[in-house]
């Protein structure tokens, strides 16, 4: 859903994307050579992965090295059946370890967080990803199954060779701060085809991703001075605090933008993006940022598909689609805690599950059955996409201020009647639904 770092270090994250470019065009260049075997190009991966880590988490680094080797260390120990819950259970507990030092460090001593520590957490999201998606296509039969393997009379080093596709999906330098989930599926065929690089198109795709950047970080800019001259929460009056949420939810938003396409940028240099392709059976590449669709979706749920797509697409398989009881819930409270418990993230999460909730019940029931003339629509149509912005302006403020002093002046203020709104209308609709059924 939100990306979990705070906004304030995606600077910092974003120096280290760009200093990693040239060597995923590198990357990308010395795949188009049939001497760079994929033995090696697995080695470039995990080496540039573990470089990129040691230069942007310091010391830190050994907390993403640690689960990286025991993840690949239980694909080898268990079967099919059982990888997936080992692995998820060990992941989610070390992720958890961590942010709870975090809660330590803010809440208890005080004291600012260290920036190559939330570096670090927001890596161990991503880490955290790609193991349980790898665990699950390993339980799913969609990628063949290690275990047993440790139990073989092979020698070290041979199980090291079979081992080095895990290590090197798990750690591989373009994805390891950043970026768009890659399945294991996509990562090895990428690795194991030879490149058909295109300089021109290539040269073109990452033009326009730059112009892309430019663009937002001029905007950024404008609302970067607009934030500044207004007044915060702490000090703003009635509609001036909608105004306030507005503004600074806005220059939020364009702050992700931006950070999504370089991310996307670099993996693209790499030859893992779009332009790529898609193996038969494999999940296509889903980029992160749909400017187009959040900023004129009038659906608070269809808002929720397209924000972090590929994080939306990867709680959607890990969580909704086994959950038995109320899944959006499930959903939308896991994804808090992934994120790390914060008291803004819980509330702002669970605020954001009953208004896709009552988003479901507005435009499903009540929009289809009593308005009809297109006037009418366009009028409901232009007061929800206000009410939607509106609505995730004061969930994103809710996630990204975190803290439960924000939270009290964000909840007492005349924002909430946004929220409020929808969960008055949940409340009757569903009662009507009831009725009507």
């Amino acid at each position: 859903m939100m990306d979990g770092l705070p906004l304030f270090f995606l600077h910092p994250v974003s120096l280290y994307q760009g200093a990693a470019f040239p060597f995923a065009l590198l990357f990308n260049y010395l795949c188009t050579m049939d001497s760079f075997s994929i033995h090696t190009r697995y080695l470039f991966l995990l080496a540039g992965g573990g470089v990129l880590a040691l230069a942007a988490l310091g010391p830190f680094a050994v907390l993403v090295f640690i689960p990286a080797l025991c993840a690949v260390v239980l694909i080898y120990a268990f079967s099919p059946q059982e990888v997936h819950r080992w692995t998820f259970c060990f992941q989610m507990s070390w992720q958890t370890l961590c942010h709870l030092g975090l809660h330590y460090t803010e809440y208890y001593l005080q004291e600012p967080p260290s920036t190559r520590f939330c570096l670090t957490l927001s890596s161990l999201m991503l880490l955290t990803q790609r193991v349980t998606s790898l665990s699950l296509d390993i339980c799913e039969g969609k990628v063949a199954a290690a275990s047993g393997g440790m139990r073989s009379r092979s020698s070290l080093s041979e199980h090291l060779c079979k081992a080095l596709p895990y290590f090197s999906y798990l750690l591989f330098f373009p994805a390891l701060l950043g970026g768009p989930l890659c399945s294991f599926q996509r990562f090895q065929a990428r690795v194991q085809v030879s490149s058909n690089l295109c300089p021109r198109h290539s040269f073109r795709a990452l033009t326009w991703r730059g112009l892309q950047i430019l663009g937002l970080e001029c905007l950024k800019v404008v609302m970067r001075a607009v934030v500044s001259a207004g007044a915060g929460l702490t000090n703003c009056w009635h509609l001036q605090c909608v105004y306030v949420m507005w503004s600074t939810a806005g220059l939020f938003k364009l702050t992700y933008y931006s950070h999504w396409i370089l991310d996307d940028s670099l993996l693209h240099a790499a030859g893992f993006g779009s332009e790529f392709g898609q193996s038969p059976g494999e999940e296509g590449y889903i980029p992160d940022a749909d400017i187009w669709t959040l900023e004129t979706t009038h659906r608070i749920s269809l808002f929720a598909r397209k924000w972090n797509q590929s994080t939306a697409w990867w709680l959607r398989r890990l969580i909704f689609q086994h959950g038995r009881a109320w899944p959006l819930l499930q959903t939308f409270a896991f994804s808090a805690w992934w994120h790390g418990l914060h008291p803004g993230q819980v509330f702002g999460f669970l605020c954001w599950a009953v208004m896709v909730e009552a988003d479901y019940l507005i435009h499903t029931f009540f929009a289809k059955l009593f308005i009809r003339s297109w006037p009418m629509r366009l009028l409901y149509r232009t007061l929800t996409w206000a009410h939607t912005q509106l609505i995730i302006a004061y969930i994103m403020l809710a996630v990204e201020l975190r803290s439960l002093s924000s939270l009290w002046l964000l909840c007492n203020s005349y924002n909430s009647v946004f929220p409020l709104v929808y969960c008055i209308l949940l409340f009757l609709l569903a009662k009507r639904k009831h009725k009507f059924h």
